[in-house]
């Protein structure tokens, strides 16, 4: 099966190929193509020469392989596989189904003859179990949905064509999301594709995990989070909101809530930052979604509301480019995005469709850039 090659993150990933000291964790919403990404890396290995023997490739999922739900039992799959000399390449998928795999893991890391490399559940991989079992010992690479430039190579590669207009086929790309299966489909297809995600997370991920008492509580949550994409929101207002919706929560409870949207990585947390005093602002942030295709998929109303889409759509690309992301917060002035990666790599971005038109909204942009007092990259919309 050929496989479309997401370069962002095999760039990424490339310079740990072959180490046998850091367990490669790939995260991400699910149906981001997890699994594909370790296949494409699986094939780069084959064409550089690393024999086929030395390329052991588990998905727990399939069948042959669903009766693994124990330690032993995967320690003794893993070395019954593992024929070849030298290195070989372990890829573990949906490696939780496997209670106690962290013990397997480490064990054969600890042998300096394996570049492991896994994916899973989120609310899994990210929990407490591995971070204190494999602490020092594992990198994350967390995977996106497409970006706009993947979504109209992967069109390519699929053999469908684009819309002339580049404009258009954003905004089906707003629409639609990023999902890549879901570029198979069309119509209301995609719409019921992704809806299926949803019920497919919710399923799989976080009721067999955090264990919800109140479901219809935790669906209502859920859905005014997507809804409200984009937007400042404190707990304290949520839970207003959420009051006089019908849908009283205890503010432990909403908490808790968020918490398991952001393991499932169903949502991202996006905090303040105020420029002045250089500190985190407590209370009020942003939630912004994996995909703008969870929100179209579960509203009736399909209008396109281009400030919070672009900034969904910027936020998660920037993140897909290794940056850490805040709102930054001058005196009354808000700067969309501060971005951050590593101790040199610093820039501020102004997002919005075009200020071409509204020169109030032009003074606006520029002032919000203009109150930063140095001389770090500042991006504009034109």
């Amino acid at each position: 099966m050929k496989l479309y090659r997401r370069e962002n993150y095999l760039r990424k990933m490339r310079g740990f190929f072959h180490d046998t000291g850091i367990i490669k964790v790939i995260t991400g919403v699910r149906r981001c193509r997890k699994s594909c990404l370790m296949q494409t890396i699986a094939e780069e290995l084959r064409l550089s020469r690393i024999p086929e023997e030395n390329i052991i490739f588990l998905n727990l999922d399939k069948r042959g392989y669903r009766s693994i739900k124990t330690p032993e039992a995967l320690d003794t799959l893993i070395a019954a596989k593992s024929s070849g000399a030298d290195v070989k390449y372990l890829f573990i998928d949906e490696v939780q189904n496997v209670a106690g795999f962290e013990e397997v893991i480490n064990g054969f890391r600890e042998e300096k003859e394996y570049s492991i490399f896994i994916t899973g559940s989120n609310s899994y991989l990210l929990s407490g179990e591995l971070v204190t079992k494999l602490t020092g010992r594992y990198l994350e690479f967390e995977l996106f949905t497409l970006s706009f430039a993947e979504y109209l190579e992967m069109k390519a590669f699929l053999g469908k064509t684009a819309e002339p207009d580049l404009t258009r086929e954003f905004d089906s790309y707003i629409s639609e999301g990023g999902f890549p299966k879901a570029l198979e489909y069309e119509g209301s297809d995609k719409e019921s594709y992704i809806r299926g995600i949803i019920t497919e997370i919710f399923q799989k991920v976080i009721r067999s995990r955090a264990k919800i008492r109140n479901v219809p509580s935790f669906e209502t949550v859920q859905r005014y989070i997507i809804s409200n994409f984009g937007s400042a929101m404190s707990i304290t207002g949520m839970l207003q909101d959420l009051k006089k919706n019908g849908c009283p929560v205890r503010r432990e409870t909403l908490k808790r809530y968020l918490s398991i949207l952001e393991e499932a990585k169903i949502i991202h947390p996006c905090a303040r930052f105020d420029l002045k005093s250089r500190k985190s602002i407590a209370g009020e942030q942003k939630y912004y979604l994996a995909d703008l295709g969870f929100y179209f998929a579960m509203n009736t109303d399909k209008r396109i509301s281009y400030g919070p889409a672009l900034e969904n759509i910027v936020y998660v690309y920037v993140r897909s480019k290794g940056y850490n992301v805040s709102i930054g917060r001058i005196g009354k002035l808000e700067c969309d995005f501060i971005m951050s990666r590593g101790n040199a790599d610093y820039a501020y971005a102004q997002v919005a469709m075009t200020i071409m038109n509204d020169i109030r909204t032009e003074e606006r942009e520029y002032r919000s850039l203009e109150g930063i007092k140095d001389n770090y990259p500042k991006y504009h919309p034109q």
